[in-house]
């Protein structure tokens, strides 16, 4: 990777359906990389699931995003308590590389990269075909990031709702529809 990596943490499309997102978090690697794959620190920012570390392993995520900060935020509209969904881990490389298949929008791929005292987090999401789901997985992963940089550098993460909400809004200006 070669471009330094700016304050604007909004993603990009790099293609029609494939969204990328990086975030600099405080390292080192493996500290980055257990919040990945450890279901107890990855569902204080995104989800729970047990992974077995390995190509063609099945998990599941449960998303309970109202216990993601306190307060939650207000909550939209048709969101329920809880979210579950079937993966299978495509890519396993630890503490590098952890690709999975995403429901039915593709695939979701985190890349690690260790600068100095630092680590890049490289995300990318492919082939999301519905601009509307684009929009809202744009959002979402925005926010889920954000809660995981807070949770990293030890702060309170913004209400995950209100930001997610918000973030809806700008993604809606910069995403093409």
């Amino acid at each position: 990777m070669n471009a330094a990596i700016g304050p604007d943490t909004y993603g990009t499309l790099v293609e029609n359906t494939t969204l990328r997102i990086q975030r600099v978090l405080p390292g080192p690697i493996e500290r980055v990389w257990a919040y990945l794959t450890d279901s107890d620190l990855r569902r204080q920012w995104l989800a729970s699931g047990e992974m077995e570390m390995k190509a063609g392993a099945p998990f599941e995520f449960c998303w309970r995003n109202d216990e993601l900060t306190n307060p939650p935020g207000n909550k939209p509209e048709g969101f329920g308590e809880e979210h579950r969904m079937q993966s299978r881990i495509t890519e396993c490389d630890p503490p590098r590389k952890l690709a999975f298949e995403w429901g039915g929008t593709g695939g979701v791929t985190f890349e690690l990269e260790t600068r100095g005292t630092d680590v890049i987090l490289t995300l990318t999401h492919s082939r999301i075909l519905d601009p509307s789901t684009r929009l809202n997985v744009s959002a979402g992963w925005h926010a889920h990031l954000d809660v995981l940089s807070a949770r990293m550098q030890g702060t309170e993460p913004a209400p995950f709702w209100d930001a997610w909400l918000a973030l809806k809004a700008e993604y809606g200006k910069r995403l093409p529809a």
